[in-house]
């Protein structure tokens, strides 16, 4: 698997998906618009905890996320029902940007010569780590759509 694909592709989802969040005002990161469930600050958590997931977890490598991300950011989970008094204790937007920057460094580091690595059997059905980095973009890919479309919805308030 050429590293310079994988890595292309996965780039370019990021680089849309951190253009689209620096769209967003600050006052509303955290709204959840009319028709959707989350927010936008919900959707930057979970693709940073869910690239994590995806590449790092189905294999059975470290995770370097704190734990809580996968209480706020996990497959399932919701900005609905989130009181002020959590998200006053929720990382702080500007950190979790940081963080998603690092994670891509981190990924293309120790994984850029590792593309071919079996990893264990997994429900995404990736059988190398080039197969779960590209997952990962796909992951991307769907929530910049929905991202893009969110802020079409907060910048009609």
């Amino acid at each position: 698997m050429r590293k310079e694909f994988v890595f292309h592709l996965y780039n370019v989802e990021h680089d849309n998906f951190i253009r689209l969040l620096e769209r967003c005002p600050v006052d509303l990161r955290k709204v959840a618009p009319n028709g959707f469930n989350t927010s936008l600050y919900w959707h930057l958590g979970h693709v940073l905890r869910i690239t994590e997931f995806h590449v790092f977890g189905l294999s059975q490598q470290p995770l370097t996320l704190p734990e809580n991300y996968t209480e706020l950011f996990h497959y399932g989970t919701s900005a609905k029902g989130w009181t002020d008094e959590q998200l006053a204790e929720h990382p702080e937007w500007d950190y979790m940007i940081s963080q998603l920057k690092e994670q891509r460094e981190y990924m293309y580091k120790t994984l850029k010569d590792r593309l071919d690595e079996p990893v264990p059997e997994n429900f995404k059905k990736g059988e190398n780590f080039g197969e779960l980095i590209l997952t990962t973009a796909a992951h991307l890919s769907n929530h910049n759509g929905v991202v893009a479309a969110m802020l079409q919805v907060l910048q009609q308030k």
